[in-house]
């Protein structure tokens, strides 16, 4: 009886054991590593995150982060671009493999995705025209706003009581505050003054990022449900970054602010 007892628990032992690699070798992660990509959905009209360079290619804080995680992998970045509300209904449904366009992580948004720790920490920013009677968030009280679909500014905003006018594309929304059809730009406070610089560069109306953000909140990378391998790993490579100074780097290659979640 022992003999078989001791037999059944060997075969058990196995067959447990074939299970788990066959799991290994049918995880997200892995799937990922042999087929030699980590394939990205993201809206790149959020500078200084993405943007299209003159050669109509992504470049940006977050591309460049990514093309050291996918290093740290061992595989290639694949690009694909979408209107910023496709982004995480993509990922969601399995068609990516990770989510990126500075996305805030909110309650909301970790019912339907799974996050990264973060890597960094960002505002919603005020945006007004030179010479607003708008100096403050509590003067946007009843006020009308301009946001991008999809954003965590137009959450916030429409559960806030504003008057909300949302775009596909932030030029949109800028180009809204601008011809007086709203009376302030909400969006993330890094892209707000990329564009902000690159209109007042260029347009005699100047815009005007107020000095009190409309919110706080953290940024990370977004995954579907069922890939806390590829998120466990990655959170393992952002650390590194992090504390070893590279993401800060990156942030200030592009003239950006940078706060640390690890502060």
């Amino acid at each position: 009886m022992k003999k078989v007892i001791a037999m059944l628990l060997a075969v058990l032992l196995v067959a447990a054991a074939l299970t788990a690699c066959g799991n290994t070798k049918g995880s997200p992660l892995a799937k990922i590593q042999k087929a030699g990509k980590l394939t990205i959905a993201t809206s790149p009209d959020f500078p200084p995150f993405e943007s299209l360079n003159g050669d109509g290619k992504v470049e940006g804080i977050e591309i460049e982060l990514l093309e050291m995680i996918c290093q740290e992998l061992g595989v290639a970045l694949d690009i694909q671009q979408m209107d910023f509300d496709s982004v995480l209904p993509g990922v969601q449904a399995g068609k990516f493999d990770m989510g990126v366009s500075g996305i805030s992580v909110t309650e909301k948004r970790q019912k339907n995705v799974l996050f990264t720790d973060p890597y960094c920490l960002a505002a919603q920013a005020i945006v007004v025209v030179e010479g607003s009677p708008i100096t403050c968030k509590a003067d946007l009280e009843g006020k009308s706003v301009s946001v991008q679909t999809g954003t965590t500014a137009e959450s916030f905003c429409n559960e806030n009581g504003y008057k909300v006018s949302s775009f596909q594309a932030n030029n949109d929304a800028e180009s809204a505050v601008v011809q007086g059809k709203v009376d302030a730009w909400v969006i993330d406070d890094l892209t707000a003054a990329d564009m902000v610089k690159a209109y007042n560069a260029e347009n005699d109306v100047k815009l005007v990022v107020l000095d009190e953000p409309m919110t706080t909140e953290p940024y990370a990378l977004a995954m579907a449900f069922g890939s806390e391998d590829t998120v466990k790993k990655v959170n393992e490579i952002l650390d590194k970054l992090l504390s070893d100074g590279t993401v800060a780097a990156i942030f200030e290659k592009y003239e950006a602010p940078f706060t640390s979640p690890k502060n």
